[in-house]
């Protein structure tokens, strides 16, 4: 039987040379067309979010909700969902953060989460940090608390978990 880690390892695709060449991007479409490590996948990462006690789970856009929901629903907890400006139907508000080239922005609905809330912020991938990083902010400005951050995947070499040493960080695959 294999490992799980290693089943989750097994089925991400590297990608050389995408979006621009010299990258190695780590394609998790493959995982998510096997059922057992996407499973396992989903399984580890209850298990490990469970023990950080939130009352929330938070999912990034895009690739966060595909994990987020399934953990949420799972651990029987309210998902709040961070989109990407203009997305959200209702009143929001937006945190801004700088990418290598420019900047970008995420939103959260105003009544999403409150003073009290613990939240995990999930995403499938970690890289450079900005992205998690802002949710986390976003979480604070709302008055809640970040119990903590959890991924499929960790890029390390991009140095991300740097920016997240508020709260624990559960990556299931590190490359």
């Amino acid at each position: 039987m294999t490992e799980p880690i290693a089943m989750i390892s097994a089925a991400i695709r590297p990608v050389p040379d995408f979006p621009k060449p010299g990258i190695l991007f780590r394609d998790i479409t493959t995982l998510l067309l096997d059922p057992d490590a996407t499973a396992a996948a989903n399984s580890m990462l209850v298990a490990l979010i469970r023990n950080l006690h939130p009352t929330h789970i938070a999912a990034i856009e895009s690739r966060g909700f595909l994990f987020g929901a399934t953990v949420a629903s799972e651990l029987r907890l309210p998902l709040c969902i961070i989109r990407k400006p203009g997305k959200l139907p209702s009143r929001t508000i937006r945190e801004t953060y700088d990418l290598e080239y420019g900047s970008d922005s995420i939103e959260v609905h105003v009544d999403a989460l409150a003073p009290g809330n613990k939240v995990v912020i999930i995403d499938d991938l970690l890289a450079t940090g900005g992205t998690a990083a802002a949710a986390g902010r976003l979480v604070e400005k709302c008055g809640a608390s970040v119990a903590g951050f959890a991924f499929v995947v960790e890029l390390k070499d991009l140095g991300g978990r740097e920016k997240l040493l508020s709260a624990p960080v559960i990556s299931l695959v590190m490359y």
